[in-house]
């Protein structure tokens, strides 16, 4: 996710008024039932403030006097105060609510949303074709795309239940778990910190992986040309590398990073079409690779397809910051129409770099261009410059998460500076033991994707819709229910297996 779009504190949900009303409508707040009866005495839905997201130079500040939970419409009768609180929520459009100083447009929402999918993913799906076969990774990655897609609908479709439920303008993902759970069925609302602290957790490992792949890949792209004149280790680069990454990251101004941001899309730009000539040109016949790899390599494949699609942490950002966000969704909204490009863009980069390549394929397909043809280094060098100033975007969601905690422990604002200076430095230096500890480049893709990506993007999203739904219904023949359920097994299956194969690769590397 190259570039994710943050939110600004939005106001708190207020305290619930003690009262039992005698009957309440379907989507009415659950946080009007919180009686002695309910769950462990009067219990209050007080949600935690909601943290920047991941980076941009655009800010978004939401503030509505809507923005509070519906209150006690004074002393009368219980069913005329409980009916017209829920027409008050039938009527209430969270995105009539939002105060946003930057909106983007339609078009601004498209880019950022293929500069959040679009990363070391896409240059590694040769790869996964490789572990798939030829016909398995081209069939395989439109579906899991369209699944993908599908579960970033059913998070912007809970988001806008919950919001409404709660006359919230917008939230993001660590609070729609958090309110999903706080207003689902009594047993499970005493997880609903847990359920936030865990979705958090994920997003931290996610990035943190992201930004120790970013950071093997310069350091391997580097390689691979230098060893023309003369040979060093990886871990010589990485180290080399180390010192001014961390002096990157210690600009805490994400507006003096804008242009690093375009310089950085640019060049992925030219690298991918450049690498698209190599790969198109003298093409093999297609008998010339395996169409169906065996199921050993199956959950590798997995954990790099679903590296690829990274992007589930933007979507909610996204929309909440658009001019027109009822244009997100829809059969022909800014998402599906992004998502489709994506979808294309990897199984085109997967189909014709393995059968390019064959079993040869390496963990970037840029590692396979011919090392001595000056364009082909030209490329190298341009995607690793390009990686290298995106790792600061990376890098700025897992340090602002954890940042604001570490400097409350101090007083003095150059305690607090310092302090922060650590933090960067010390989270800077823990990628790079990763990367270095783990030069397979292949094989860490395929971990952070089985353990982090898929627990954002096919596990998380069922779970919130299910309970999310759970007052609303499940529609006819509780379709969303059974689909949800297939959606979540799909994902804890590549969970496990897609973990269990990248850990045994990573602990023998020489065993096919």
């Amino acid at each position: 996710m190259d570039d994710l779009t943050p939110l600004t504190n939005f106001q708190q949900l207020a305290d619930s008024t003690k009262r039992t009303p005698k009957k309440m409508t379907e989507r009415q707040p659950l946080l009007l039932q919180s009686d002695a009866s309910d769950y462990e005495g009067n219990r209050s839905l007080a949600r935690p403030p909601v943290r920047s997201s991941p980076p941009d130079s655009t800010l978004v500040n939401v503030q509505s006097e809507d923005s509070i939970a519906v209150h006690a419409a004074g002393a009368g009768d219980d069913d005329e105060q409980s009916s017209q609180a829920g027409d008050n929520i039938a009527k209430y459009n969270p995105t009539q609510h939002r105060t946003v100083e930057h909106p983007t447009s339609n078009f601004d929402t498209m880019v950022h949303l293929l500069k959040g999918n679009i990363g070391t993913g896409i240059l590694a799906m040769p790869d996964a074709f490789k572990n798939a076969g030829l016909y398995v990774g081209l069939f395989g990655t439109l579906i899991m795309g369209a699944i993908c897609t599908h579960c970033m609908h059913m998070l912007v479709n809970c988001s806008h239940e919950l919001c409404q439920r709660l006359q919230q303008p917008s939230l993001d993902f660590q609070n729609v778990a958090f309110c999903s759970f706080e207003t689902g069925p009594l047993a499970l609302r005493r997880y609903s910190h847990l359920a936030k602290r865990v979705i958090s957790t994920f997003l931290f490992i996610t990035q943190i992986g992201f930004c120790c792949v970013y950071f093997l890949f310069v350091a391997l792209n580097i390689k691979n040309v230098m060893d023309h004149y003369f040979f060093l280790d990886v871990r010589i680069y990485l180290l080399l590398l180390l010192l001014p990454m961390v002096l990157l990251n210690l600009v805490r101004n994400l507006k003096y990073l804008t242009p690093v941001s375009l310089v950085a899309s640019v060049l992925t730009v030219a690298g991918l079409a450049i690498s698209f000539s190599y790969m198109l040109h003298d093409l093999p016949d297609v008998n010339t690779v395996k169409p169906v790899a065996t199921w050993s390599t199956l959950p590798l494949y997995f954990g790099t397809a679903i590296y690829a699609f990274e992007g589930i942490g933007v979507v909610l950002p996204l929309e909440n910051n658009m001019r027109t966000p009822e244009d997100f969704g829809g059969r022909t909204g800014v998402l599906n129409t992004g998502m489709v490009i994506v979808a294309c863009l990897y199984t085109s980069v997967g189909f014709f770099g393995y059968l390019k390549y064959g079993e040869d394929v390496k963990g970037s397909i840029t590692l396979n261009l011919p090392q001595g043809d000056i364009l082909s280094q030209l490329v190298r060098i341009s995607m690793a410059v390009a990686i290298f100033l995106s790792y600061t975007l990376q890098f700025y969601v897992p340090v602002n998460m954890v940042e604001p905690f570490v400097r409350s422990q101090f007083d003095t604002t150059r305690a607090k500076d310092l302090a922060g200076t650590i933090l960067r430095t010390v989270l800077v230096t823990f990628t790079f033991i990763l990367a270095a500890v783990i030069p397979n480049l292949g094989s860490i893709i395929s971990l952070v994707g089985a353990v982090s990506s898929s627990a954002l993007a096919l596990i998380a999203p069922p779970i919130i819709e299910i309970i999310t739904m759970y007052n609303v219904g499940y529609g006819r023949y509780n379709w969303i229910l059974w689909k949800d359920i297939a959606i979540f097994l799909f994902g804890i299956a590549g969970f496990v297996f897609g973990t269990w194969a990248s850990l045994a690769q990573i602990l023998n590397p020489n065993v096919d």
